[in-house]
């Protein structure tokens, strides 16, 4: 129940995007617009994740999962069913609004149902491959429901797996009362969701206009120094949003470190590795969906393996570095891409080596982060978590797409013979690139979080004492 709500919240974020020439023809928007579809999505996400959190801790998780599921479908039945481009476009921003509830809601309920350590790592891989294999189960199933169905139906689906969660939420989770404290920080709330907001569109509009571009730089500029005044104002509001302790903690702070990266370097692999398969081989989005197949079996895989007993054997910070390890070895077997080569030779071996790292990454990472975490601050915790994947995926998107757009530019600009075969190889270029920095980004994540995290370090047991949360303590399961 609560991995089926992570699956609708993560598979959102793609599952759109093979369907968008079909909405696009059937609507009738131009290519310049298109981009809002999925971004208007991702705005409204990104900058009330925090919010979204806080309010699941104040006025109870279960009635916050239970409301942002109903939303979100209610959202996603509108979109569906949208005869317009601004209904749509209305539609998915709501959707965004109500997975920032859902989000936090969902990840605080795991965190304080599953306390033992033997009970998290299961949880929590179970949830982590879930959350990392949604974006390409996004694929698969937005494939095979617009090729099958209707582009429509990839929002539509959506009710129902809100019916499956809903009925399970009210069977199966007891009534939470309200937090004691129900006040809500609005100083901090109004700087959060605004400098998340601009910094998150500012991102998303990196890829079209370009790093350089007023646009950009301006609203990247006004979103670190609101996040600043955020922070700032974080250490002497009487009520904070986000206490500060939750993330400057040694563990819990390189494992929001860890997500961040992981958010950076795969969320490109997904958009670029489509382009590729559908644009220069050729795929129908059901062949497309289905290609990802091998990469979410190996992120399920390594992700549920994580909790195993041999596996809680082997420190975290051996896991997570390893993990990115082997992450950074697929992207960068990914760079051995050709026009016309074999999908067996250049690209499932990549699959499985990326998927293998990226689920172990992102479970053990997960539950580092959130371990701990006083109860009632489980849901702002979650959604720091959620909030530190969003903005990686964002910042990775645009910092891959400018990469690729400079790499093809720089072919075509040296090849100046026309045609098909050259704008493919151009384009295959782009995705070289495009890769070659998310093995950078992977490899230079496990340097990092290997000298933040502890030596010997298996799961944290956090334990807060009352109002005040004390510093983690590394213990063997």
């Amino acid at each position: 129940m609560i991995g089926l709500a992570q699956v609708m919240v993560v598979l959102d974020a793609t599952i759109v995007n093979i369907a968008l020439p079909s909405a696009q023809t059937d609507i009738g928007f131009s290519d310049g617009q298109r981009q809002w579809v999925v971004t208007a999505y991702a705005m409204a996400f990104g900058s009330l994740l925090l919010l979204g959190g806080r309010l699941a801790d104040l006025f109870g998780r279960r009635r916050a999962f239970v409301i942002g599921q109903v939303g979100f479908a209610v959202s996603s039945a509108v979109g569906g069913s949208a005869a317009t481009f601004g209904l749509l476009v209305g539609a998915r921003a709501c959707q965004g609004v109500f997975a920032a509830l859902l989000a936090p809601a969902a990840l605080s309920l795991l965190t304080t149902t599953f306390t033992t350590p033997a009970d998290r790592g299961r949880a929590f891989g179970v949830f982590g491959a879930l959350a990392s294999s949604g974006g390409a189960v996004g694929l698969l199933l937005g494939g095979v429901l617009t090729e099958h169905l209707s582009w429509r139906s990839t929002l539509y689906v959506n009710v129902l797996f809100a019916v499956a969660a809903v009925i399970g939420a009210l069977l199966l989770l007891p009534p939470q009362p309200a937090a004691a404290r129900t006040r809500l920080d609005l100083p901090g709330t109004a700087l959060a969701s605004t400098g998340l907001f601009c910094f998150v569109y500012g991102l998303a509009g990196a890829g079209s206009d370009g790093w350089a571009s007023v646009r950009t730089g301006g609203l990247l500029c006004v979103g670190v120094l609101l996040l600043a005044a955020f922070a700032a104002w974080q250490a002497r509001s009487p009520h904070p949003l986000l206490p500060l302790r939750i993330v400057l903690d040694r563990v819990r702070g390189a494992a929001l470190l860890a997500v961040f990266i992981a958010g950076v370097a795969t969320f490109g692999v997904f958009l670029f590795l489509t382009f590729y398969l559908q644009h220069t081989r050729g795929y129908g989005p059901a062949r497309t969906g289905l290609a990802f197949l091998p990469m979410s079996g190996a992120i399920m895989f390594s992700a549920m393996g994580s909790g195993t007993a041999l596996l809680r054997k082997v420190g975290g910070r051996t896991r997570v570095a390893a993990g990115m390890l082997l992450a950074a070895a697929g992207m960068a077997w990914l760079t051995r891409l050709s026009v016309d080569g074999s999908y067996a030779a250049e690209v499932l071996p990549a699959q499985i080596a990326a998927g293998l790292g990226v689920g172990v990454v992102t479970a053990t990472a997960m539950n580092l982060a959130t371990a701990g975490i006083a109860p009632g601050e489980a849901g702002v915790g979650s959604a720091t978590v959620n909030s530190m994947r969003q903005v990686g995926g964002s910042i990775g998107t645009a910092l891959m797409s400018t990469v690729a757009a400079a790499a093809t530019a720089g072919y075509l600009a040296t090849h100046r013979q026309p045609g098909p075969l050259t704008a493919a190889r151009a384009a295959v270029e782009g995705c070289h690139a495009a890769f070659t920095a998310s093995a950078a980004v992977f490899a230079a994540g496990a340097a990092l979080t290997w000298s933040m995290l502890p030596e010997g370090l298996s799961v944290a047991r956090r334990h807060p004492s009352p109002g005040e949360h004390r510093g983690s303590e590394a213990v063997r399961d």
